[in-house]
């Protein structure tokens, strides 16, 4: 319960599911902090091998905050990225169906699943809530609240297709983890930026992640390139 006078938080829902490109889940989680909003998180099963995978951050439930400051520091390139404080972050089990963001009368702003896994594409599209990731998305649809699907997977079956043409007409908005190099890029980080950037741009949350066209071919180019 809110005490009298303090605002409500009003969190986004970041679900990382375990496709491939957990560094773009860490990349908006950093976007969101650095904007000053509140960032409700929830980490599939799946999600967790794909992290020790891809960065050999062992992700606990016991130990999420410290495991997720380490995994947010870390850059593909070299160099360690800025984190804002992680005050503002909570975290909920992705076994934990009785969580926050299970019910429809948790306020949050929406819900961003990045990377999102055709896996979780299909549960979400069919309305299965198995884990607590796809509860809080169905919840986030069934409210008309915005839900930003990151989809990590090529090519895509027809299957899929379909799924996220469903998505689509309930109202989410799908976009691909597809990177643009019109900005200047020149590095692994760079491109992962961009998609955060963009997956930020369809939730309406300012951020300086990427050099924006200005309508001019060379603008994007860097002065030592």
């Amino acid at each position: 319960m809110e005490r009298e006078g303090q605002q409500q938080r009003e969190p986004w829902v970041v679900g990382v599911s375990g496709a491939s490109g957990t560094a773009y889940a860490a990349a908006v989680v950093r976007g969101l902090l650095a904007a000053g909003e509140d960032v409700d998180l929830v980490v599939s099963r799946a999600a967790r091998l794909t992290v020790l995978d891809e960065t050999g951050i062992s992700f606990r439930d016991g130990h999420w905050e410290e495991d997720l400051r380490e995994w947010l520091e870390q850059s593909l390139d070299s160099g360690k990225p800025q984190v804002e404080s992680l005050d503002g972050v909570r975290y909920w089990a992705a076994g934990d169906l009785a969580a926050g963001p299970s019910s429809g009368s948790y306020p949050t702003r929406g819900m961003l699943v990045v990377p999102c896994s055709t896996a979780s594409v299909a549960g979400i599209a069919l309305g299965l809530s198995k884990d607590l990731l796809q509860r809080a998305a169905s919840v986030t649809l069934k409210e008309r609240r915005r839900l930003v699907v990151c989809v990590r997977e090529t090519p895509l079956s027809g299957q899929t297709l379909r799924q996220l043409v469903a998505l689509d007409e309930a109202g989410a908005v799908v976009l691909p983890a597809s990177p643009g190099f019109y900005a200047g890029t020149r590095s692994a980080q760079q491109l992962v930026d961009f998609v955060a950037g963009r997956v930020l741009d369809a939730a309406g949350v300012p951020h300086d992640l990427y050099r924006r066209w200005v309508g001019g071919l060379g603008t994007g180019r860097r002065a030592d390139a």
